[in-house]
């Protein structure tokens, strides 16, 4: 088999077997298994796994090939079996085939197309991880800590073969209004959902003053909300989730600041992990890039990137818009230019460095 007929192998085992985030113990045996036919030595943390090119040397800098093999739960629109891989007009169905399981494999195949080289000028270290989809703490985070130092990246998510060289971040914040408890019959108390509105409102149109040349605007949508306990008593708590998607234009501490002086309600960050990302226009990979006449784009939605301290790019074949959708799918021609965009770039990445 060539290396296409090889993927969709491999995407198919995976799509099998159930991945859900903290979950990953199946696919990670499939992993492994796949490594083990290959004779090629890999390590494991939790449910990640990662391995080094055969000629790893210490004196060169190191390129991390990471994409995740954690999905979401289903939906309940699927009118196909999520874990039956389905072949069918150009198109390979089932959850986790577009995000990530396309770039996830292409990456792998990439790897192997470079594991016996010994003339390369960096190293490389593939990583697939989970718990991306939650950013959970033993996903690619907890993985950093055992690899050797990594100089740079490519994320593999589905960007239809794009390149993101800036990644917006994430704010959860958790608010809470407060009131004084009274019976509604009498018009007893100060309405916690009344003191609530004026800051909903605000978060609905404040407009920052500073704009990400790359990410554009940054964006707060509050999103849940919760009050009362029955219809005759006044609330004296309206609690609201209100998620902010971050730039480069601020740190996660500026932008929560500008937010709690002009908000009366007790706001909580869930966490200040998931920060914006971005690389530097001038950098190898970026120019790389550039020579490949790949798309240069800010990308809105979140990766293990913003879990990353070091230069990265994110692309990978699939398109972001079927991410999480009902009968998931990704076209094989994705797959076939997924092998191939990979490889253009780490040849021009090769060309460059040397």
């Amino acid at each position: 088999m060539n290396d296409l007929e090889s993927a969709i192998v491999l995407l198919s085992d995976l799509i099998r077997i159930p991945s859900y985030s903290k979950e990953e113990a199946g696919t990670l045996r499939c992993l492994k298994a796949f490594f083990d036919n290959r004779h090629v030595p890999y390590n494991t943390v939790r449910n990640n796994i990662f391995a080094a090119n055969k000629h790893f040397s210490p004196a060169k800098p190191t390129l991390l090939l990471n994409s995740h093999h954690d999905t979401v739960r289903p939906n309940s629109g699927y009118t196909n079996d999520p874990f039956k891989p389905i072949l069918a007009d150009g198109k390979l169905f089932g959850l986790g085939s577009n995000d990530a399981g396309g770039a996830l494999v292409c990456l792998i195949f990439t790897f192997c197309h470079y594991y016996d080289a010994e003339d390369l000028p960096f190293n490389i270290i593939l990583a697939a991880s989970a718990e991306e989809e939650i950013s959970g703490p033993n996903g690619i985070e907890m993985l950093l800590q055992h690899l050797p130092k990594i100089d740079f990246g490519i994320v593999g998510e589905p960007t239809s073969g794009e390149v993101a060289v800036a990644e917006k971040g994430l704010l959860v914040l958790d608010c809470v209004s407060s009131g004084i408890s009274g019976h509604a019959a009498r018009n007893e108390g100060e309405n916690a959902i009344y003191h609530a509105i004026p800051d909903i409102e605000w978060f609905k149109g404040f407009t920052f003053d500073k704009v990400s040349d790359m990410l554009g605007p940054l964006h707060m949508n509050v999103t849940m909300i919760q009050a009362g306990s029955q219809h005759n008593v006044v609330p004296d708590s309206c609690r609201f989730t209100v998620d902010v998607r971050t730039t480069d234009a601020y740190t996660l501490e500026e932008t929560l600041d500008i937010i709690q002086a002009n908000v009366k309600a007790e706001v909580t960050p869930r966490s200040v992990r998931l920060r914006p990302s971005s690389i530097p226009l001038d950098h190898p990979l970026v120019n790389a890039a550039r020579k490949c006449n790949f798309k240069l784009f800010g990308s809105p939605t979140l990766s293990d990137q913003a879990l990353m301290s070091f230069p990265t790019i994110k692309m990978g074949p699939g398109d972001s818009s079927r991410s999480h959708s009902a009968d998931e799918f990704i076209f094989t021609e994705q797959l076939k230019q997924g092998l191939n965009d990979y490889r253009r770039l780490l040849d021009m990445l090769t060309d460059t460095l040397k």
